[in-house]
Parts: structure tokens; sequence; C-alpha cells
């Protein structure tokens, strides 16, 4: 099998069930949740196997669950099911309440950074907020949009925040305060 077909030489791509512009905001969209996907696979293989084995099943999942909701994107067939459910989200907020309590808490914005895979947790919180967006974008230009993936992407933020912070205190590496912050967080 050869990993080219030309097809998109003209500036189209198949998606499921028709063909759009490359630059269409659907494309726009689970292209980016693919970019997150795949910071989220670079932060796995940059965790320590038994200190992290919860965080890595959770992010294992969770590239499974952006598939999902990448695939719910592309798909614009009249018949269709999608995958990515309300149960997922359930999930990130159990796993975010426990890492919050697990970290110290937290009084002022971080700066992004720390250990390595805690980086890389930042990175892509931030792209899984610029995916929502385009998300959020998708759904005013095309009502026909499941409103499970923006709310699975707000919900993930704030988990890769949650676990790049656990990365760090298990680490102990302190998080470091944004100096001209006030107490944000009560």
């Amino acid at each position: 099998m050869k990993l080219y077909t030309k097809q998109g030489d003209t500036g189209k791509t198949s998606i499921i069930g028709g063909r759009v512009d490359k630059d269409h905001l659907r494309v726009e969209a689970y292209g980016t949740i693919d970019e997150l996907n795949s910071f989220i696979g670079k932060a796995v293989s940059e965790l320590e196997q038994e200190k992290f084995k919860d965080l890595i099943d959770d992010l294992t999942a969770i590239q499974h669950e952006l598939f999902d909701g990448g695939g719910d994107l592309a798909n614009v067939m009249k018949e269709r099911h999608y995958k990515l459910t309300e149960e997922p989200i359930t999930v990130l907020e159990n796993r975010i309440d426990a890492l919050s309590e697990e970290a110290p808490p937290l009084k002022r914005f971080i700066l992004p950074g720390g250990a390595p895979a805690a980086a890389t947790l930042h990175i892509a919180r931030t792209v899984a907020r610029r995916a929502e967006r385009e998300t959020v974008s998708l759904m005013k230009e095309i009502e026909d949009v499941s409103p499970v993936v923006q709310k699975y992407l707000n919900r993930l933020s704030d988990y890769l925040f949650a676990a790049a912070r656990v990365v760090n205190y298990r680490l102990s590496i302190q998080d470091v305060e944004y100096i001209r912050s006030g107490d944000v967080f009560k």
C-alpha cells in the first residue's frame, strides 16, 4: 500500500462522506485535534512508566478519544453516529479533581514549564484551547456538528493543566508563579 494518493494535490481532501478544501474550518478543527494528539503522544514518551502509570493510562485513553472526536468533526454523512460521548467528559472531571488534590494549592497563574513532560503537557493544553476555538468557529458556521467535541476539548485543557502540575509535583519541581499575578485562585 502506498502512503500517497495524489488526490490532495489540487488542494482538496477527503472527509467522511465528501471532499472539501484543505483549509476548510472542518479540516482546521480536526487537524488541530491531530496536532494535539501528537503532543500528547510526545508527553507520554517523556513520562517514566512506573511513576506516571496513571497519567500514561489517562493520556492513552485520551488519544483514542481525540481520534473519535476528530472523526466526528470529519463526518458529513447524512446518517451519522458520533463516537465521542459524554462519558469521557465525566472521567476527565473526576481525574481533574483527583490531580488537583494531589498538587499543591494554586494561588496565582504559573508559567508553563518544569519537567520536559510537564512542558509538553502545557503545550498540549494550549493546542487543546486552539482546537476548541476552531471547533466553536465550525459550530457557528455549520450547525450540524456534535457539541460534545467542544465540551470535551474544554475539559481536556483543564485536565492537561492539572496533569502538568502533577508531573512537576511528583518530580519535586516547583511551579514558577507569574510574578505580576495577583491571587486569582481561591
